[in-house]
């Protein structure tokens, strides 16, 4: 099992796959949305990314985080019935830990059905099935900022990843067009875009 990497960011997709060549061998790994916002190369243009291996029949796939507290949480996600790496990945892009704890302990679990593939019944059953298990964050969490970008390539950036996340097209450009502040982090961006496109 891979549990860490360390190399260099070669290649990203917008899905949120990143391309890590470690000595020449280019590791795929599959990635919170935010994650490239979250991490930074070391001196030696290096990044580190907490691996969780998933092995499924024939497939073996690579999911990368900023941080080992939230390769644990993505292990607790995906341990709740009918939560895949999918859906915990696109929980972990649209939250940050301390909020994702916050919910599943104070509630409104209502708030889970903004990441889209959760209804409220998989909202409810994840509270109730999270609930003590995510606790306090052992270690700092890597902040949820990063790089600025212009308005146009930040709204751009912003619509492609609202319909990557099931959204129609029509429906993520009127959602950006009534943002306003686009310089600021695509995280928070994401998570205000999906406050307006599903209330």
């Amino acid at each position: 099992m891979i549990g860490r990497v360390r190399g260099r960011l070669v290649d990203s997709e917008l899905d949120g796959t990143l391309l890590i060549d470690v000595s020449g061998v280019g590791y795929e790994v599959l990635a919170p949305l935010d994650l490239l916002e979250r991490i930074e190369a070391d001196d030696a243009g290096l990044v580190t990314l907490y691996v969780h291996t998933y092995s499924r029949e024939a497939t073996l796939t690579l999911y990368g985080f900023a941080s080992r507290d939230e390769r644990s949480t993505f292990r607790t996600l995906i341990g709740v019935s009918k939560v895949g790496p999918k859906l915990a990945l696109a929980v972990l892009g649209s939250t940050s830990l301390a909020e994702l704890a916050q919910i599943v302990d104070v509630g409104p679990a209502a708030r889970l059905t903004k990441v889209p593939g959760i209804g409220k019944r998989t909202a409810e059953r994840m509270a109730v099935e999270l609930r003590g298990k995510l606790g306090t964050p052992l270690t700092s969490e890597a902040p949820r900022s990063g790089p600025r970008q212009g308005d146009r390539g930040a709204a751009d950036t912003l619509t492609s990843t609202l319909v990557r996340m099931g959204f129609k097209s029509s429906a993520a450009q009127a959602a950006v067009a009534t943002m306003s502040n686009l310089e600021r982090p695509m995280g928070e961006l994401v998570r205000e875009a999906l406050s307006i496109v599903a209330p």
